[in-house]
C-alpha cells in the first residue's frame, strides 16, 4: 500500500510516517518510480508506534526495542528490553499522576472545591 493509504488506515499523517521512516521505525520498500510501498503488517506497527509514543515513550526510545515486534503477529508480545522500557515509563507516569493529584488538591483547597 502507498503512504496515503497507510495514513488513512492509521490516522497518522503522511508527514509523521515519513518521520517514522527517517527515525528508522519503518522501512518501506520503494518502487522503480521511488514510491514508498508498505506491507500490510506496517498498519499495526504504525498504530503501535503511535500508541506507545502517546503513552510517553520517545521515538528514540522506541527505535531499539521496536525490533521485538514480529511482522504480522496479531498477538504482539514485547521482548524483555521493551518490557523494561515500558515499566520505567509506567513508573514515570505514576509519578506524574501523583504530582498532578497533589497539585489539584492544593488548588481545590484554594478555590474551595472538593476533589
Amino acid at each position: 500500500m502507498r503512504i496515503g493509504e497507510l495514513a488513512r488506515k492509521t490516522g497518522v499523517s503522511v508527514r509523521m510516517l515519513r518521520y517514522y521512516e527517517n527515525q528508522g521505525l519503518l522501512t518501506p520498500r520503494r518502487t522503480a518510480a521511488g514510491y514508498r510501498m508498505y506491507a500490510n503488517g506496517d498498519t499495526e506497527r504504525v498504530r503501535r508506534i503511535a500508541l506507545l509514543n502517546r503513552a510517553g515513550l520517545s521515538l528514540a526510545t522506541l527505535r531499539p526495542v521496536i525490533a521485538c515486534e514480529v511482522q504480522g503477529d496479531a498477538d504482539f508480545q514485547p521482548c524483555d528490553a521493551l518490557k523494561e522500557t515500558l515499566q520505567a515509563t509506567a513508573a514515570e507516569l505514576s509519578g506524574q499522576i501523583e504530582n498532578l493529584q497533589r497539585a489539584r488538591a492544593v488548588l481545590g483547597k484554594w478555590i474551595g472545591a472538593s476533589e
